[in-house]
This record gives C-alpha cells, sequence and structure tokens, in this order.
C-alpha cells in the first residue's frame, strides 16, 4: 500500500482504496468533486452526487478519464435541503450497494438570506446539518456492513464563535446569513461527536474536516454584492480547490488515522475546535432533535 501525499495535490496511484465504495456528496465541483477525484485516484469506487440533468454522470466520466479508474459512478440529487430527495438517494445507495466504505458528507451552502424549503425547514440547516444526519443514518447497515469504513463531515472554522439556539434550531427569530451558517457547523461538528460516540466500537469512524477558505464556487448562489463580495476575498486570500480538498481526501483514506474518530482536523491534523464544539450534552440532544425532524426509526448505535 502506497502512502498518502498530498498537500500540492498529488495523491499516490496505487490502488490503495481498490474493492473500496466511496458516496461523495456535492461533487459535481469545487471542493467535493476534487475530493472524488482523489479517492478515484486512490483506486476507489467513487459514486458521484450532484446536482443538473446529466451533469453528475458528466463529472463521473470526466473523472474516470482523468484518473485512469474506470469505476466511477453517479447519483443525481437535486436539493439534498429536501428531505425527500435526501431519503431517495440514500435509498438508491442501499439498493445498489452491499457495503459502502467512505462516506463524505460535503453538500452545503450559504445563504444570506433566510428561506424555509417546501418542507418547511429553514434551509441552511435543513443543507447543512439535518441532511448529512439523515444520509449517514440511511446508510450505516452498509457503512458497518464495509467496516472498517469512514464517515467525513465537511465543516469549517466558521463554527468559532457560534451560538446555537437549541429551541429554535429554524432561526424564526433573527436571522443572519453568517451566523446561521457558521451555526450550522457548529451543529455538523456536535453531529459528528455523537455519531462517533454511539458507533464506537462498531468499525465505523465519523470525523469532520476544515478544508480552509477555499476560492470556487461557493456563496455565489446569493449573488449580487454578497456574491461579489466573496468572489473578490476568494481570489485574494482563498486556497486551491486541490488544497482545499486534502484534509477532507486525507481524513477519508489516510491509513494513518484508521482508529481515530470524533475529531475535527485542519491542515491534516486534529483540532480541538472551539470550546462549543466540545459540549457532549448539546451535541446529544441536536443529535436527538434531528433524529425526530427526520422521521427515521431512533439510532442508538
Amino acid at each position: 500500500m502506497s502512502a498518502f501525499t498530498g498537500a500540492g495535490g498529488t495523491v499516490a496511484t496505487s490502488m490503495s482504496l481498490k474493492g473500496r465504495v466511496a458516496v461523495v456528496t456535492g461533487a459535481t465541483s469545487g471542493i467535493g468533486k476534487e475530493v472524488a477525484r482523489g479517492l478515484a485516484r486512490q483506486g476507489a469506487s467513487v459514486v458521484i452526487v450532484g446536482r443538473g440533468d446529466g451533469r453528475a454522470a458528466r463529472v463521473a466520466t470526466e473523472i474516470g478519464q482523468s484518473t485512469g479508474n474506470p469505476d466511477i459512478t453517479s447519483l443525481r440529487a437535486d436539493d439534498l435541503a429536501l428531505q425527500a430527495q435526501v431519503r431517495t438517494l440514500g435509498a438508491a445507495v442501499l439498493d445498489r450497494f452491499p457495503q459502502v466504505h467512505i462516506l463524505v458528507n460535503n453538500a452545503g451552502a450559504y445563504f444570506a438570506r433566510r428561506d424555509v424549503t417546501s418542507e418547511g425547514l429553514e434551509r441552511t440547516f435543513a443543507l447543512n446539518v439535518l441532511a448529512p444526519y439523515t444520509l449517514t443514518t440511511m446508510l450505516l447497515p452498509r457503512l458497518r456492513a464495509g467496516a472498517p469504513a469512514r464517515v467525513v463531515n465537511v465543516s469549517s472554522a466558521a463554527h468559532r464563535g457560534a451560538r446555537v439556539d437549541l429551541s429554535d434550531l429554524q432561526s424564526t427569530g433573527r436571522y443572519g446569513g453568517f451566523s446561521v451558517y457558521g451555526a450550522s457547523k457548529l451543529e455538523l461538528i456536535w453531529l459528528t461527536r455523537e455519531f462517533a460516540r454511539r458507533l464506537a466500537g462498531t468499525g465505523v469512524t465519523v470525523n469532520a474536516v476544515h478544508p480552509g477558505f477555499v476560492h470556487s464556487g461557493f456563496g455565489l448562489n446569493n449573488g449580487g454584492g454578497t456574491a461579489f463580495l466573496i468572489r473578490v476575498t476568494g481570489k485574494l486570500f482563498g486556497r486551491t480547490l486541490v488544497r482545499g480538498a486534502d484534509t477532507p481526501t486525507y481524513v477519508a483514506s489516510s491509513p494513518e488515522i484508521s482508529t481515530v474518530t470524533g475529531s475535527y482536523f485542519a491542515n491534516r491534523k486534529v483540532n480541538p475546535g472551539s470550546p462549543d464544539s466540545q459540549d457532549l450534552v448539546r451535541a446529544a440532544q441536536l443529535f436527538d432533535a434531528c433524529a425526530r425532524l427526520s422521521g427515521l426509526p431512533p439510532f442508538t448505535g
């Protein structure tokens, strides 16, 4: 098995992940696409999950050609803020794969203005928090069957300083785009720690990562001055997509951290995160709230 390399973007091309199934959400562009490419280079059977008519299939073909790995497939999911679509995606993975070895919950977004989905959920929370909870929970039978297996949740340093009101997860009070986004990334770390606690001893590890501030299409969905500011800031200070994908890919595949779970990584190193991110009591409370909102059977581990 070859060593994982990478800060400059080169991943060993030997088949260290051959026969391993990796599902990557938000994989048709940005960090997700580069994570999928990195796992494909290592021989994984990668499932590209993304939006658009034929877009995921085209990206799967492109990654297959660029890596020389023919085992790249795709599943379309236009809006993972909708629980119905998360359930459809989960069912498709369950139907197609008897085992899943890597799940990268990368899909996420920032919304400058509060929006409510057709299912009545605030969109930031629905996409950045509840969708990873539901998809991970649905795929647990396949992850356990594929153990040792890994779940990687793409969080952010934006969680630092964030405040979460567990009695108002839908942000019905004052809404600020950046504050709600930061809260969602804190909540995702909480889910990571609680999943890890409940899955201890199963061979399934769950970790969160900070990819860094990356120059990508992130946030441009907001348009106007917000998109302009994000675009300019990204050009001046953002990491490349390859560098941004490095830590998520490392945590998803490196043999060096095969038993690490419940941690938050930045620049390939375990980082304590904010003091609030280590609050395991509130993590369990959020987990239970997500279970109720998802409508899935209670998960105990």
